[in-house]
Order: structure tokens, then C-alpha cells, then sequence
């Protein structure tokens, strides 16, 4: 159930209730961090793993400082740059988050999202909301509210518009010293380390499910997807099914086997790139479409960010 009436979403999550909210990155399935049955509706919903947790987003600064023990300076200084924005950070959590958000890690995730109207709602509850992306587990993430009316009808959904950057955000931790990049995201690495030096990468190493997004299949439509530098090549493996492909910039050559071609940016601009990659698999999926092969974007900036989504997408 779509809704642009902010005060229905409010009393639904004042109620217990869980709801759609519509983020910068991707539409989530929202509700009370405090409430645990909520919470729990929240993984049901979803069919998500308890063991995989979930990440909260609050209205300020001083809201995140409330949920944690300590705020490094780097965490500090990265929260006064990028927030509001898509930039998850790990910090280590207080009693007063419950193990359940956390899937009983000593640390919770926590951003400030920059969407208007998630920010307005923020500011007009006197709790902090966990919002995990408002898809099933494993399915595309929507980035707009009739992507999540078609998972949820039964769902109230804040019908924002669709989603600015289009992909998760970017998360990071801290070791002593050291800020860690532990999933790509809608913020490039380039950016992070503008701002703070060097950081490490562990995005391959993370413990699988131990951050939110990072199950090795995961963002997957209902057919097979292949992620190639060479779209026209891995036609030859296939027989006798309606495929489409998606270019990042140009079609290369038309072929009578691609029933559908689509271009994520003609200008080879990466972040449009990401912000229509799950509408376009959305897109693809509704049509029946029973192969996807994506070409893999250049390896730098939101080209790493979208790639991983796709590879996730395309795990078996």
C-alpha cells in the first residue's frame, strides 16, 4: 500500500508496525530498533537470516552517539563529512541496542540517511529505525515504491520517488587507528580517502553474513545473470532462450539472439550506472526474461560498487 502521507507511516511505526522507507540508496522495510517483536517482523518478512544484522538509521550525530560506547575521531570526521549520506559506519554498540539488530556482534551498523523525507520521519519519532533493504532475502533491492508494494502489498510503503543513488550504501569499521572498507557502496573509495588517508580494504574477507549485504548470492533477479567483459561472447553458450543484455555505455553490435539491449549511461557516467542497475534487472525480471548477461563496468570509483552487486547477483 503506496502512501505519501507521512503521518500514516509514523502512527504504523508508533503501532509496531513494519513499513517501507524510501532512502538516497534503496527503499527499506523499516521499524522501531527498541521494539523487538517489530524487529522480528522485520526478518520474517523478509525471510533474512537472523544471524545476518541489520543496520540503524537515526536523525543526528548525537542519536548515533546514544546507541554506541565509543566514537573514534576518524568515525567522527568521516560522520561530519558525508552525513546525511550513504555511508554506513560499525561502531561498538551499548545495552541499549538488543543483540537481535545486531545478530549478537559486540558492534552495530549506523547511518544517517539523506533522503528528505526519511529525515522529516526521523525527526518526528523518538526512536531510531532499522531498515534493511525491502526486498526478500537474496532478491533485487528496490528503488522505488512499487518495487516494494510488488514484494509487500500488505506493507504501508512512503512513497518517496525513485532512489537518488540507486545502490546500498558504503560501510566501514575501524581498527584502532585504521579505517576499514568492509562493503563498497554508493560513496567511492576515492571520496572516503579525500578525507582521511588511506584506508584498508576487507571487502573480500568479511565473514560471510557477518555485515549486512555481504551473503555471497544476494541483489539476484528470478534467471540466471552472467557478469562478462564480453557480452556477445557468452551468447554462443546459449540456446533457445530469451535473453537481454546490459551495456554500460553503448551497444557494441545488435544481435538477432538479444530479444531485449539495455544502457545503464550513454555517457559512461558511473553513478548513473548505479543508480539504474536494480530498476533495469526489475525491469528485465518483469518481462519474463530468462538470461541476463551485464558488462562489467570499469574497476574504479562506483564501477567497483556496482560490480559487486552483480556478482553477488549472479552467485550460484
Amino acid at each position: 500500500m503506496i502512501t505519501s502521507d507521512i503521518k500514516i507511516i509514523r502512527e504504523r511505526l508508533l503501532e509496531g508496525d513494519v513499513i517501507g522507507l524510501p532512502t538516497e540508496t534503496v527503499y527499506g522495510l523499516a521499524a522501531n530498533v527498541f521494539n523487538s517483536s517489530a524487529v522480528k517482523r522485520i526478518f520474517e518478512t523478509k525471510q533474512r537470516p537472523t544471524t545476518n544484522p541489520l543496520i540503524v538509521h537515526v536523525a543526528s550525530i548525537s542519536q548515533a552517539r546514544a546507541l554506541v560506547k565509543k566514537f573514534p575521531e576518524k568515525a567522527l570526521l568521516l560522520a561530519k563529512e558525508f552525513w546525511p549520506g550513504p555511508m554506513t559506519l560499525i561502531l561498538p554498540k551499548n545495552q541499549t541496542v538488543s543483540d537481535l539488530v545486531t545478530a549478537n556482534h559486540t558492534r552495530v551498523a549506523i547511518r544517517i540517511p539523506s533522503h528528505p523525507l526519511t529525515l522529516q520521519l526521523l525527526n518526528h519519532l523518538d526512536f531510531p529505525l532499522v531498515a534493511p533493504s525491502a526486498n526478500p532475502f537474496n532478491r533485487i533491492s528496490p528503488t522505488t515504491a512499487e518495487h516494494v508494494e510488488s514484494y509487500f502489498p500488505s506493507i504501508y510503503t512512503l512513497d518517496g520517488g525513485p532512489c537518488q543513488s540507486g545502490v546500498e550504501s558504503t560501510i566501514l569499521g575501524f581498527e584502532e587507528d585504521e579505517v576499514v572498507l568492509l562493503r563498497h557502496g554508493a560513496i567511492p573509495i576515492e571520496a572516503i580517502e579525500g578525507v582521511v588517508g588511506r584506508i584498508l580494504n576487507r571487502t573480500h574477507s568479511s565473514q560471510e553474513g557477518a555485515l549486512p549485504g555481504q551473503h555471497k548470492k544476494h541483489y539476484s533477479p528470478n534467471c540466471e545473470l552472467i557478469v562478462t567483459y564480453e557480452p556477445l561472447f557468452m551468447l554462443s553458450a546459449v540456446k533457445n532462450k530469451r535473453v537481454a543484455i546490459v551495456w554500460f555505455q553503448t551497444i557494441q553490435i545488435e544481435s538477432i539472439d538479444v530479444e531485449v539491449n539495455k544502457v545503464l549511461s550513454p555517457t559512461g557516467d558511473l553513478a548513473e550506472a548505479a543508480q539504474h542497475i536494480f530498476s533495469v534487472l526489475h525491469e528485465l525480471d518483469q518481462m519474463g526474461i530468462e538470461m541476463i548477461i551485464v558488462e562489467r563496468l570499469p574497476a574504479h570509483g562506483l564501477g567497483l560498487t556496482v560490480n559487486d552487486r552483480l556478482d553477488r547477483a549472479a552467485a550460484k
